[in-house]
Order: structure tokens, then sequence, then C-alpha cells
């Protein structure tokens, strides 16, 4: 069976948020801040970084705050002290304190903030990483601090130090790159041009060129990424895949794909599922190769999303020559590949010293949707080679015969993972003679992965006696 690409059916974006991620403007605007504590002083200490005139009520200051050049008025916070307030934070000693100066902020027009009084805030602080003019601010709504503080240093470590510096640069230049580029493609490839020399470059130089020749210059014509999605896993993605994603006009998406990988591109972008599956309604591959290359010559980026690796029977060779052939540029981004994710879940090492001297990765599915018969069966059955099958949920009964009537012993271990690295993985271990009648129980609704050989006697499954594991 055959069917046409498609443009996938946008959903719902955004699921629910349990706050609205805002940001404040306090440039000269007043600020009060109710309590002389540590962590008094540390929201003080952040009001003030954000331009706001800080007003400290305090009968007593910790080291924390007298330390901060701030004015403090040595006695309790009234109500009249809220006037013309934007903002109005305290670090009271119990709710009733808390309650009293929600109450009175909310009279006084300002916005509340009691310190881990969650009942009586209007707003609530997260973590925040600071490359100012670019802020990003972290929250777990009050669930996690500990979880909010871990996020926040790993972004910390993707963010180059300059960011900022190249951030008020776009700031400076955004009104002559509107007078000199128009919207469209010119202005969106310097953009985009001066986006990755953000990432790239760790100097901000002194004069930012901006020609309408030279973007012309850098997009003539569209072009063709292959980019490999992974297992499902979205963490699993690599960090040019993911910016690959966040580039792309047009994707063309297997069904393997998950949601979550989808997620991750640009929101903007075009998508198509070109989907092939074993058994199934399937794109043309010449349908596929011509829609690439229709896109391309529109002068679209397009991202030929690919579930696992691109080069792991994903097909690129042929696609890697049409476009070729076409004139298309094509560039390629490797994933993690099924095999791979599957021994990561088993915990199992494919070479293991002492069990196997190579790996061999075959395909279980002919062109014609049976066991390949083109296999060299004798080199398969080596007992001291880590065997991965792909597609052989169908074949994978015959396979197993195959391999022991080349002299595979029957009780080689095997491992199947279905739905490798998603919610609903499930795996198997046993013997290589039950191997189809275990594949009859889990079913090829889900992609399936086979390992045969003595690697995986030490596979990591929970459920003993050949049954079946459902990982979540």
């Amino acid at each position: 069976m055959s069917r046409k690409p498609a443009e996938a059916q946008r959903h719902q974006r955004i699921g629910a948020l349990a706050k609205l991620p805002v940001f404040l403007d306090l440039q000269g605007r007043r600020a009060v801040i109710a309590g002389g504590t540590a962590a008094a002083a540390w929201k003080a200490e952040l009001l003030a970084a954000a331009g706001a005139a800080v007003t400290v009520y305090a009968e007593d200051s910790s080291a924390e705050m007298q330390a901060l050049d701030m004015k403090i008025i040595t006695r309790r916070w009234q109500p009249a002290d809220l006037k013309d307030a934007t903002l109005a934070i305290i670090d009271a000693e119990d709710a009733d304190a808390a309650a009293a100066f929600h109450v009175a902020a909310k009279a006084a027009g300002a916005i509340c903030s009691a310190i881990d009084k969650p009942d009586h805030c209007d707003v609530q602080f997260g973590a925040i990483v600071n490359r100012s003019p670019v802020v990003i601010g972290i929250s777990t709504d009050g669930a996690a601090p500990i979880l909010a503080q871990a996020i926040r240093r790993r972004i910390e470590t993707l963010l180059p130090a300059t960011l900022g510096a190249w951030a008020a640069a776009a700031k400076r230049i955004r009104k002559t790159v509107a007078e000199r580029l128009p919207v469209g493609g010119l202005r969106r490839a310097f953009w985009e041009r001066f986006a990755e020399r953000a990432f790239l470059e760790a100097q901000v130089p002194a004069d930012i060129e901006i020609q309408p020749a030279k973007a012309a210059a850098n997009r003539i014509g569209g072009h063709v990424t292959l980019v490999g999605a992974g297992p499902g896993d979205a963490e699993l993605l690599t960090l040019k895949a993911m910016r690959a994603l966040q580039a792309a006009d047009v994707i063309l998406f297997d069904d393997l794909v998950s949601d979550e990988v989808l997620e991750l591109a640009r929101r903007e972008a075009k998508r198509m599922m070109v989907g092939k599956r074993g058994g199934r309604a399937s794109c043309r591959q010449e349908d596929i190769n011509a829609l690439m290359i229709k896109l391309a010559r529109q002068g679209k980026r397009v991202v030929r999303l690919k579930a696992g690796d691109p080069m792991v029977f994903g097909r690129a060779g042929e696609e890697i020559a049409a476009l070729d052939a076409a004139g298309i540029p094509v560039a390629v981004i490797p994933g993690i590949t099924a095999a791979l994710a599957a021994a990561s879940s088993l915990g199992v090492s494919l070479t293991h010293r002492d069990a196997a001297h190579s790996v061999r990765f075959v395909t279980g599915h002919s062109r014609q949707g049976h066991l390949p018969d083109d296999l060299d069966w004798r080199g398969l059955a080596d007992p001291e080679t880590s065997l991965m099958v792909y597609m052989g949920g169908r074949t994978g009964g015959a396979f197993a015969a195959k391999l022991i009537a080349e002299g595979l012993a029957p009780a080689t271990p095997v491992a199947v993972v279905s739905a490798v690295s998603r919610a609903d993985e499930t795996r198997w271990c046993g013997r290589l003679s039950d191997l189809g009648a275990a594949l009859l129980e889990i079913g090829v609704e889900q992609p399936v992965l086979v390992g045969i050989g003595q690697v995986f006697a030490a596979a990591r499954v929970q459920a003993a006696g050949g049954a079946i594991e459902r990982v979540a």
C-alpha cells in the first residue's frame, strides 16, 4: 500500500501552565521590602539589579542586608509605606503577618510577594539565568526549588558568558537592520547568522556588517538536512539536531518520530508526515524524494526527520543520491540508533570482551515484506557476535530458526525491546528457541529491536522466567 505525503494536523501546542512567566519592568519604579533577613536581602539586591528604587523597612537587619547599598528604615512597615509601590515583598514570621501585608499591598495597588508563603503571593520568584538583556526565569511553582536550581546550572553551562553582549548588540542595530533589509528572507537570514555567531564567537565585533548582498549570498535556494531523531526520548537528541529543528521551514517526519521530539521544532515550521512502516500504508520513497527537491527549490530549509540514525536502515543513501542529482545541498546530523538505545536500556555492552568480538546490524524485513533471503546466515550464526536485528517483529521466529539451522545454539541468550526509550517500552529476555513465541506475545504495534548473542545473558531485566517486563 502507498500513500501521499500529507501535512500533519496541528494540535494544541501549549499545555496547562501552573504560572504564567512574565517579565516586569521595574526601571525607576518604587519597590518595598519588609524585613531585614538574608532572604529579604537577596530579593532587595535582585530588585535593585532590575533598576527599582528599593526601600527596606526592618526593625533588625542581617549582615547581608547591611552590606547592601540600600535605603533601610529601622522600623516595622506600615500600610502607608506601600503607597506608589509597584512591587512589595515581605519575609513574614507567620501566615497572619503575610496575609496582612498582602491585603495592604493590594489596597495600595502593588504587586505582592511573601517569601515562602505562596498563599499570599501575586507573583513568585524562580531561579534566574542572567545574561542580561537575556534573562531566563525557571519556576517549579514552588514544588521543587532545588530542582529549579539544578535546571539553572545546566542552562548556565549551555549559554556563553558573552550572550548578553550579543543581545545588547542586537538591540542596538535592530532599527538599522529594519531600514536596510526588507521583511522576509533576507532579514531573517541576517538574524539567523547573527544568532549562530552569538554562540560561536567570543567577542562581539565593534562594527557588525548589515549587507543585503551577503545575506542573499548565504541563502541561494534551499537545502535539506537529514536529522536523526533517535529512538523516541527527546532528551537523546543532539544539540545540533535541536538547532536544525529550530531553524526548519518544513519538517518531513517518519511515523516513528515521537511527539516529544516534534515539540522541539520551530512552531512556525510546517510538519508533514511521510512515514514508512512495514505492512502498513506508506509513502513511496520516490514521492518523498520529489517533495524534498520541490521544497528546497522553493528556497525552504527542509529537515528530513528520521527515527534513530538516518544512516542505519533509514534509506538515507537513496535520498542523498536523489538530492545530489538535483543539485540540492544536503547535510546529515546523526542520531542514536535503536540498537544502542536498547543496549543502554538493558545495561549491556554489545562488545563485552568476554562475550563478543564483533557487532552486526541486520534487517529482518526485506523489500517484499518477508525474511531477507540473501543474508550471510553462516556468518550471522557466529556465537561470538552480538547480532542486532531491526524490523524483525514479524519475522523473528523464522530468523531464529535460520540461525539454529546454521548451528547457533537454541539456548543462545536473546533480548527483545519494543518502543525503546519511550514511556511504553517493553523488554523480554530468554532463549533463541523461544523468540518467535515471545514476539507473538509482545506484538508489532511498536517498533521492535531484537538482540541475539552471549552479551545478553547479563541483560538487566527485572522480570524473571522469560516474562515480559513493561518498563512504564
